[in-house]
């Protein structure tokens, strides 16, 4: 199942006692492209208070109704220890929170996955040593409206994100080409095809060219990503697919 991340943004999130918030960003790993966090937004506008809930936690992402469905209680999600996500979040904060709420340490985990698998409890309490932010921890809603670069030149900006929810791995990048090609349309590229990001300069580089871009077919936000998009996609721009490795 696949969910636009810009439509997740803002979608109400419901505890197992009632509804708790709303999410207001989505934290990725940009080495692993795997979701994180959700950053919601307990409060009003007079007392907004932001806690990060993993996916470990969440039992649904509804697109019909427009709700994330978590496994926890309000109080523990009220109780969960504090995050300024203006800040960069401290593995040490991580840490905390994962241990509150049981979560597994996906930073300690072979392979970097986010499936619960042995820890190594060496690289936990390494990482407990650490203070400085997690290098790898960046904001959907951020990435959203970065500039896309080609071999030749800009391609158009990052119009969307979207995320695999059966995995929790970000897939695809929704392409906007208005600021480069006349007339502009909308393409959907693989995640795994941006070959670095530019942080300082809110760029993402992609292993593209103008002319692939420019043919490329054109995305439709009311069509359904589904495996057979997937494979015309991939056939299009002779890659190989992802699904059957």
């Amino acid at each position: 199942m696949f969910q636009s991340m810009n439509n997740i943004i803002g979608f109400k999130v419901d505890a197992l006692d009632g509804e708790c918030g709303s999410v207001k960003d989505l934290f990725f790993d940009d080495s692993s492209h795997k979701l994180r966090y959700l950053v919601v937004d307990t409060g009003g506008w007079l007392n907004s208070h932001e806690v990060l809930i993993s996916p470990e936690s969440v039992a649904e992402i509804d697109g019909a109704t427009k709700t994330v469905a978590v496994l926890l209680r309000k109080s523990a999600i009220d109780d969960s220890p504090k995050v300024d996500t203006d800040r960069p979040i401290s593995r040490q904060y991580e840490i905390a929170l994962a241990s509150y709420h049981n979560w597994p340490a996906y930073w300690a985990v072979a392979g970097h996955s986010s499936t619960p698998v042995e820890r190594d409890e060496s690289a936990v309490a390494a990482a407990m040593m650490v203070e400085e932010a997690d290098p790898n921890l960046r904001s959907a809603k951020a990435v959203i409206g970065y500039g896309i670069q080609c071999m030749e030149d800009s391609l158009g900006h990052v119009e969307d994100l979207i995320l695999d929810t059966e995995t929790y791995t970000i897939r695809y990048v929704i392409v906007d080409t208005r600021n480069w090609l006349p007339g502009g349309k909308k393409v959907m590229v693989s995640f795994d095809w941006i070959t670095h990001f530019s942080w300082a300069d809110s760029k993402a580089f992609v292993d593209l060219t103008q002319d692939q871009l420019r043919d490329a077919p054109e995305y439709d936000p009311r069509a359904p990503v589904n495996r057979q998009l997937e494979e015309r996609l991939f056939d299009f721009y002779g890659r190989p697919i992802y699904w059957l490795d």
